[in-house]
């Protein structure tokens, strides 16, 4: 315990830093896959039946796959498929964007999905174009069922994120490394990470939890 102490005394900036290169990861990583994610959920519910089937390769592939093979994959391919240079922390955030947008698309399509159908049928009745009933009726109502599952994305990206010290890009888990190599020793540093692991995704279930019972509260 007094080695935990020490070295969080000593080296707490370092998993500070981590820590702030965790968020922000994940932050970004959420963000942009929500947007790309609901450009997929509405091509996944087009009219047209090639959208249909390239969007659910899409989704099946990027879910069917291990993430870290993924990572792999945008890391090696990406600085040669494109003109100029990328750096390994634009290749890794790139993957895990990508990713994260498979898994918000199904979220999106699942909550609207959720949206009683008649609610359709109200909207066509008075003329909307489907453009303004999906603007102005079934996403307002989607979004009760979406915002709890986005939050316990935001989780699994905080999680997942671990997974770019493979690639040595700054965030807790290469915060964990650094300290280890410098302290030799191995234990001490992992519990401190874990910790802080911990005690971040619980906050953000409590939060997840508290959005769902508040929107269950106003049905």
């Amino acid at each position: 315990m007094d080695k935990i102490i020490k070295i969080l005394i000593k080296y707490y900036p370092v998993f500070l830093k981590g820590l702030w290169g965790t968020m922000w990861l994940a932050t970004v990583t959420l963000l942009v896959g929500t947007v790309l994610g609901l450009i997929v959920a509405f091509l996944r519910r087009s009219r047209f039946g090639v959208l249909r089937t390239i969007t659910a390769a899409y989704i099946q592939v990027l879910r069917g796959t291990p993430i870290l093979l993924q990572l792999y994959f945008f890391w090696i391919m990406l600085p040669r498929l494109l003109p100029f240079t990328l750096s390994d922390t634009a290749c890794i955030l790139t993957a895990l964007i990508i990713n994260a947008s498979a898994y918000i698309a199904e979220i999106i399509r699942a909550g609207i999905a959720a949206v009683d159908p008649g609610q359709w049928e109200a909207g066509r009745s008075i003329g909307l174009t489907e453009v303004h009933l999906m603007q102005k009726i079934i996403l307002p109502q989607a979004i009760k069922n979406i915002l709890p599952a986005l939050v316990s994305q935001f989780i699994a990206c905080i999680k997942e994120t671990s997974l770019a010290s493979v690639f040595f890009i700054r965030e807790l888990t290469t915060a964990y490394k650094t300290v280890t190599a410098t302290t030799f020793l191995a234990i001490q540093p992992l519990l401190i990470s874990g910790v802080i692991y911990l005690v971040v995704t619980s906050i953000l279930s409590v939060v997840a939890g508290r959005i769902e019972g508040r929107m269950k509260a106003s049905d």
